[in-house]
């Protein structure tokens, strides 16, 4: 063979690679032509090192031209540099290990005998329009299409959250301005005692100034004809006169000890170290809590959650006749429960933290149902009084405050922003109140209701328990019925959670369910208890209170606890 010939001869691997190089010898394991470098390193590789070589003498002499096809040349699309080696170019593709390799990665660690690796160019021709291409185009359209649903739930929910923030920035300054109306309340009330202590001091001045004057008057008139008669010579007169004035003298002395007697006190004000403790300690109007909101394309679920008992708290006290019978819990702060106690007419103070009744406060009629008013007014329910009992706390004890009369056995009852919510059970009807006990709205419970119990409300929505029914229902604040939970036997206490779902004492099934805002569903979360009555949630313990009922002792005189946390 000629040498211009034998010059037709290439390095197949530099060939694939876009080189042309003259070939220096041949691999019979590889079946390739190698040049100098190649064959070189084919003898050096631990891989390659073992194959036979034949060199330029004894290779095979076969003519043939440097490749200008896509399955051994270098294809204009192989353009991604290896991540491994950025000299090098991505030309193939290891199904073991789903990786894309260069030339050194299939040297080095995937090697034929170990992995399938497969040159693009030889793969890739039924590629087009194939079922993969299809399937993994479905892929991605499905997947952007999720992206594109998550940013418009993100967008709708942004929307919703800044909406709220109006409201939230709407409530801030009503709760500021009934701050300042209270103020100004106790300021007039602080101005008129001084006033009145004023317009007392002013009378007694005038009346004394009257006195006063009446008698130098009078004195000065006796003065003046006893001067004229001794001025006069006579004698009898004067006697007489004298006699009179220094009668009258003494008779003196009783009236200037009598008007000298009132004790006019200088005045000075003394602050509520309660209110200057309170502004001074306090670091917040409020709190902004957080709801999650459920998009619209997704369905309402409640998660599940898993419980783990925390014990339980004794709330019977030496004071107390009967075993008791818990109806109503509310949450002060994490530390700080208060419970009516409606067999021995009582409300208690019950610290979570000492797990003890720090007070008790005795009632003339039996209590059921208790909220928080602010962090230190609560409102209990009598329903056989008709009436609704505030109780303030003031250094850590119960005092009564005033009552309300209302129209009904009132049940359950519930607060937002001084509105007073209120159940009654026989008449099945809703009513709200301002602090004062003026009625503001009535929602007429025919054809809705038949025995309601418990209430609870938020910012939106208001949750009602009905015995007669079975059933949880949920109506807006214009009292339209929006949602209702029928799966119940019967229920009882209600709380609600920090996440927007509902607790519901089911009495009969011993159960207690947590059915979602919207009650569309719901699920157990603790059973086989001794037919719950009151429950009470803390978001941030993440801890659930109840009582039961169940003419036993071992259990109606205690708080029950549950760890509830998300599994």
């Amino acid at each position: 063979m000629a040498s211009d010939e034998y010059l037709q001869i290439y390095c197949q691997p530099c060939d694939e690679e876009g080189t042309t190089l003259p070939a220096h010898g041949y691999c019979t394991d590889c079946k390739e032509h190698l040049c100098n470098t190649c064959f070189t390193a084919h003898r050096i590789n631990k891989f390659t090192k073992k194959h036979t070589l034949l060199d330029a003498t004894s290779m095979p002499k076969v003519l043939q031209q440097p490749s200008t096809s896509h399955h051994t040349g270098l294809s204009d699309d192989l353009t991604l540099p290896c991540g491994k080696h950025p000299i090098e170019i991505i030309k193939f593709y290891c199904f073991d290990h789903t990786e894309f390799l260069c030339s050194v990665c299939v040297t080095l660690d995937h090697q034929a005998s170990s992995c399938k690796v497969n040159y693009i160019p030889d793969i890739s021709g039924d590629i087009i329009d194939s079922k993969e291409y299809q399937v993994i185009l479905n892929a991605l359209n499905t997947t952007s299409d999720k992206f594109q649903q998550i940013l418009k739930d993100v967008k709708n929910m942004t929307h919703k959250s800044n909406s709220s923030l109006k409201d939230v920035i709407g409530d801030i300054k009503k709760f500021r301005q009934e701050i300042n109306q209270r103020l100004d309340e106790l300021e007039r009330q602080a101005e008129d005692a001084a006033k009145v202590i004023e317009q007392e001091n002013n009378k007694h001045l005038k009346a004394v100034e009257r006195a006063c004057e009446d008698i130098t008057k009078s004195l000065k008139i006796s003065s003046d004809k006893v001067k004229q008669l001794n001025r006069t010579k006579q004698t009898d007169k004067l006697f007489i006169d004298l006699k009179l004035a220094e009668k009258t003298i003494k008779d003196m002395e009783g009236k200037q000890l009598k008007l000298s007697s009132y004790y006019i006190k200088e005045h000075n004000f003394q602050p509520n170290d309660v209110m200057l403790n309170l502004f001074k300690t306090e670091k917040s109007l409020g709190t902004l809590t957080q709801k999650t909101f459920n998009t619209e394309c997704q369905p309402v679920q409640v998660k599940s959650r898993q419980s783990s008992h925390q014990g339980k708290i004794c709330v019977n006290t030496s004071k107390d006749k009967y075993e008791c019978f818990i109806t109503g819990t509310t949450l002060l702060t994490p530390d700080l429960l208060i419970i009516t106690d409606c067999s021995n007419k009582a409300v208690k103070m019950v610290d979570t933290s000492s797990q003890s009744v720090s007070d008790q406060l005795q009632l003339h009629d039996q209590p059921w149902d208790i909220t928080t008013v602010t962090s230190t007014d609560l409102a209990v329910t009598l329903p056989n009084k008709q009436t609704i009992q505030f109780i303030s706390i003031s250094s850590n004890k119960l005092i009564k405050k005033h009552t309300v009369k209302v129209d009904g056995k009132c049940h359950g009852i519930s607060c937002y922003q001084a509105k007073l919510v209120v159940s009654f059970s026989h008449h099945a009807k809703i009513q709200t109140f301002d602090m004062n006990g003026t009625i503001l709205t009535t929602i007429d419970g025919k054809n809705i209701f038949q025995d309601l119990w418990y209430i609870a409300c938020n910012r939106s929505s208001i949750y009602v328990s009905d015995c007669g029914m079975k059933t949880v229902t949920k109506l807006n604040w214009q009292g339209d019925v929006i949602g209702r939970y029928s799966c119940m036997s019967f229920p009882r206490g209600i709380s609600l959670s920090d996440d927007g779902t509902v607790f519901v004492c089911d009495n009969m099934r011993n159960v207690i369910e947590e059915i979602s805002g919207d009650c569309s569903t719901g699920k157990v979360v603790l059973q086989d208890l001794k037919t719950p009555v009151a429950v009470c949630w803390c978001g941030e313990t993440k801890k659930l209170y109840y009582s039961c009922y169940a003419c036993d002792r071992k259990i109606d005189n205690f708080l029950h606890i549950h760890n509830l946390s998300w599994t």
